[in-house]
């Protein structure tokens, strides 16, 4: 058998090529017959450039149908893909092209030029380049290849994709998934979530993170549905096209500026039968408000770059507000105390996670990769939580978040939720400062809603009932916004640069 992803996803597919695949904002389709005959060119352009089996193909290039061709065609041709955001900067892309020592490296226009003296500096042997809107040196040359390839032979264990993580404490780690990886979380995925041939995803992520190549994308292949693909997400027009859909993946902020908009209405979202959310926590303000306009009740989950997804709320059954659901089938995921014991149920510990989705481990990085595990084989995912009665996982944050102030563990998911609650505030963010006292003082950063007037002392004061003193922040600021990432996670530590002086 072969165990090449796209094998697997093609023998399904296949067995209706005309389907659409992709459906792009001006009306166009890409059928799953073009996205074969798309893919089998742009391998053999691979192969004829020299690139051998398992070398690693980078590209930092805009949404588009020719960016997920290129992503489609390295797994045919037993390659190794590497997606880079296209916010990171020169020399963050030094640091991966030297890492990763790609065979070509794909980039955006704007950024050839830089990109011909990185990849000169990095050894890289081919730089080509792809626009938004599907043009460029990549697809002039894969134009004149071959419609026809005959996907290679890959191993279970073999090298699929290798995506970097943040790098937010210290060097970027290259996390690398296997054939088995992706398609064992894809599986579970698809029959926990219900995907079938007749789903339309409206697919407003990016692509050059696992929730929307792997989570959003692999489904609808698997499944052989279709994906109303659009370039970005803008909250007027997924209102526009959510009656054409029947499955949307977001992260909260996409639910936050739906719900500001009047527009969006239970009528708009009937169609749909399933909306996720993930990357990052949802606030319950949010998931209960979702409820009442729409009558549906979002599904949360949980993954992360080295594995997919570990846990999802159920498709038919309860899904609770604040938890992250139980373990998906085939993972196992437990909680753990300092000393490796298992916590009881509602005791936060370190969440570990074992499967056949758990990534190979740290390109290049042996060392942080045998740190990263436990001698059983469970993987350190380095969040905090606890498990209830019934199985479901609740997130308390990252262990690198606790905030250790006087000598007591304070879980800054707890003191937010606290806040959060609080009329005027939008949103917060809890981090731990330096303290020459309490060794960290507990710091809340507050967004407040454009017509409330909040103070430092009035938030401070309205929380001393609801925790303990020594949960209580002892400064408050107020801001307009929170720095987040690409995917909608809090920048804590950015926040902890900002705010170390005070």
């Amino acid at each position: 058998m072969n165990h090449n992803l796209y094998a697997v996803f093609a023998a399904r597919f296949l067995r209706h090529p005309e389907q659409p695949c992709l459906i792009l904002a001006d009306g166009r389709a890409w059928t799953y017959a073009d996205i074969e005959r798309a893919s089998a060119k742009m391998a053999n352009l691979l192969v004829a450039l020299g690139l051998q089996v398992g070398d690693r193909v980078a590209a930092q290039v805009d949404k588009s149908p020719e960016a997920l061709v290129l992503y489609l065609a390295s797994l045919r041709a037993g390659m190794v893909f590497l997606p880079l955001n296209p916010a990171y900067q020169a020399q963050e892309i030094e640091y991966f092209l030297n890492d990763a020592q790609p065979g070509l490296f794909v980039c955006r226009p704007q950024f050839r030029e830089a990109a011909l003296l990185l990849a000169a500096q990095s050894g890289v042997a081919h730089t080509l380049v792809l626009d938004e809107n599907g043009r460029g040196s990549l697809i002039d040359l894969a134009a004149a290849q071959p419609d026809v390839f005959a996907t290679v032979h890959s191993r279970p264990q073999d090298l699929a994709a290798i995506l970097y993580t943040s790098g937010t404490t210290g060097r970027s780690k290259g996390a690398m998934l296997t054939h088995r990886n992706l398609l064992s979380n894809a599986e579970a995925l698809c029959r926990e979530w219900h995907f079938s041939a007749d789903d339309v995803l409206l697919h407003m992520l990016p692509i050059f993170h696992i929730h929307g190549l792997f989570v959003a994308c692999h489904c609808t292949l698997l499944a052989g549905s279709a994906m109303l693909f659009e370039p970005r997400f803008d909250a007027q027009r997924a209102i526009k096209l959510l009656p054409q859909a029947t499955v949307f993946m977001g992260v909260p902020t996409f639910y936050t500026r739906l719900l500001a908009e009047p527009s969006f209405t239970r009528k708009c979202a009937r169609g749909v039968r399933l909306f996720i959310s993930g990357s990052a926590p949802l606030l319950a303000e949010t998931f209960t408000a979702f409820a009442q306009r729409t009558g549906q009740f979002i599904l949360e989950r949980y993954g992360m770059t080295e594995g997919g997804m570990y846990t999802s709320n159920p498709y038919t059954g309860e899904r609770r507000c604040g938890s992250v659901g139980p373990a998906l089938p085939g993972v196992e995921v437990r909680v753990v105390d300092a000393a490796g014991q298992p916590c009881a149920a509602g005791v936060p510990g370190d969440i570990q996670v074992r499967g056949e989705n758990i990534f190979a481990g740290y390109w290049r990085m042996p060392e942080k990769t045998a740190e990263e595990f436990t001698a059983d084989g469970f993987f350190r995912t380095g969040d905090i939580g606890h498990l209830d009665a019934d199985g479901y996982l609740f997130i308390s944050g990252r262990a690198r978040d606790l905030i250790i102030s006087g000598g007591l563990n304070v879980y800054p998911k707890e003191v937010e939720d606290v806040l959060d609650r609080l009329p005027g505030v939008a949103e917060s963010a809890v981090i731990g400062l330096p303290h020459a006292d309490f060794g960290e003082a507990v710091t809340a950063v507050v967004v407040a809603n454009q017509t409330a007037r909040l103070s430092e002392a009035d938030i401070i004061a309205a929380v001393r009932d609801q925790l303990a003193g020594f949960k209580v922040p002892k400064r408050v600021f107020i801001v307009s916004e929170l720095p987040r990432n690409a995917m909608g996670k809090v920048q804590k530590n950015l926040l902890r640069r900002q705010y170390a002086a005070a």
